[in-house]
């Protein structure tokens, strides 16, 4: 069989279960750490619950992918997740999901293997939202799991600091409120809300504008130029001002009107 021939009959096999997103459709990558915790807590020499260097990391590998070739309107991380809001006329790839999920993929965990210095893998699959307020609903739920996880994590860890086993340290919170979670840490001088934002929201990355300094290599006169960068704001809002917030940041890039 010649070359060409076996190329194309070969190619129906790779391509043909090929899912590509509709033009239209808000896409949002999500991705997680595979096998974190046996990272954090055996490969590694991290501060319990959260460690700076571990969130420096996730924060760089966000920073990277939203500078990877995929136009990211959005960025955002939390405990070892990361969510990805594109840019509405992304078409990267012929918006082969295929594609996203494992460029991205790979893309995170080359990043964070670099920074951290041992080898990690994520995964990556992409949600396609048909509506605005879907986009925000996504984003809400992913700031409310941080702080959800970010209260059980500072119980777990009061806890576990006091002298309790992991077994009964978990078994102590089943079932508390979250009064009664925050009354916990209270009473041993930690006010929850008074905890750095970050821990219990999370981190967002947006782009910004700003004018650069140049100069015209033909009159040599000094120029103002428009450039963009990286924000990184670990000052996040939460609730109905997490929702204007990112639709403040991405106007430009994602149309949000229903």
């Amino acid at each position: 069989m010649k070359f060409d021939e076996l190329d194309q009959r070969m190619r129906v096999f790779e391509t043909s279960h090929d899912h590509c997103a509709l033009p239209g459709i808000y896409l949002v990558a999500r991705l997680d750490g595979r096998n974190f915790t046996r990272l954090t807590k055996e490969r590694l020499d991290l501060e319990a619950p959260f460690d700076e260097r571990f969130r420096d990391a996730m924060v760089e590998t966000v920073a990277h992918l939203m500078e990877s070739g995929f136009r990211v309107a959005y960025g955002y991380t939390q405990s070892d997740e990361i969510s990805l809001l594109f840019d509405a006329d992304e078409d990267a790839f012929g918006r082969k999901l295929r594609k996203f999920n494992s460029i991205l993929a790979g893309e995170a965990s080359a990043k964070f293997s670099l920074l951290m210095g041992t080898c990690v893998s994520f995964d990556c699959r992409v949600c396609q939202f048909p509506r605005w307020r879907d986009v925000q609903d996504y984003f809400s739920w992913r700031s409310e799991d941080a702080h959800r996880n970010a209260l059980n994590a500072h119980c777990y860890w009061h806890l576990r600091h006091k002298g309790e086993n992991a077994t009964n340290a978990t078994r102590m919170l089943v079932g508390m409120s979250v009064a009664g979670k925050n009354e916990l840490l209270f009473q041993s001088g930690i006010n929850f809300n008074d905890l750095p934002t970050w821990q219990k929201r999370g981190v967002g990355l947006y782009w910004e504008s700003y004018e650069k300094d140049g100069l015209n290599p033909v009159t040599g006169e000094t120029t103002k130029a428009i450039r963009r960068r990286i924000v990184r704001d670990l000052e996040i809002p939460m609730k109905e001002d997490y929702r204007q917030f990112i639709e403040r940041r991405i106007s430009d890039a994602v149309p949000t009107n229903e």
